[in-house]
């Protein structure tokens, strides 16, 4: 995540931005949570990591659930933004669907990514609005995106969906990118994907795809 921390006001919607103590508060959350996990972090931790009073805290995230959250949607926003800058052009829909899923792969393998993922995992059943926060602010605004993509490239005549809509379609690849990969390297902390092997599964997953629902002449 960036020094310029924002929070969305909503899913690739318009940025909030936050004071300058509210954005300390939260860039030492986020470095506090990511050493100890939701549970083992600690308000006064935060707190003393952030260099302000504890009211400070309160005044600006009224508890800890709220500035994990906040944490969340910052970290989803600030590493999308690639994925959000994407624009559809005619006849390039292979190099647009390798540009969503290495960018996407970048995200979710990521160590934070990695790690925030795993403490709304650890989190979510007594804390269930961690797990909704986290689908809101990094896969559902992923997927919204990827299907107006594909909305264009059907309208195009670049791809042919049949029966599916560009949200099904859209669920299926982004799913198909975070599949594995993810489901690895969340189970295995110790180990990093390198470069090659992101874009080796970028290639199958882009293949595929296209194998699928590419036009064909």
């Amino acid at each position: 995540m960036t020094d310029s921390i924002a929070v969305p006001s909503s899913a690739f919607g318009a940025e909030r931005p936050l004071g300058a103590k509210a954005m300390t508060v939260l860039k030492a959350a986020r470095k506090v949570f990511l050493a100890h996990g939701f549970a083992g972090a600690t308000t006064d931790m935060i707190q003393r990591e952030a260099g302000v009073s504890k009211s400070t805290v309160y005044a600006h995230f009224a508890n800890k659930e709220i500035l994990f959250s906040a944490v969340v949607q910052s970290e989803c926003f600030a590493t999308s933004i690639n994925i959000r800058n994407i624009q559809f052009v005619p006849g390039k829909i292979r190099e647009i669907l390798h540009e969503i899923a290495d960018n996407y792969l970048q995200i979710v393998l990521s160590k934070s990514g990695l790690a925030l993922a795993r403490m709304v995992i650890a989190e979510v059943e007594r804390f269930p609005n961690l797990g909704k926060t986290f689908y809101e602010a990094g896969p559902k605004p992923c997927v919204s995106q990827v299907k107006e993509l594909l909305f264009l490239a059907q309208q195009a005549g670049d791809i042919e969906l049949g029966e599916l809509t560009a949200e099904e379609a859209a669920r299926v690849f982004v799913g198909s990118i975070r599949s594995e990969p993810q489901l690895y390297y969340l189970t295995h902390p110790e180990e990093t994907p390198t470069k090659a092997q992101k874009q080796q599964w970028s290639k199958l997953i882009v293949d595929t795809f296209l194998r699928s629902y590419g036009k064909t002449d």
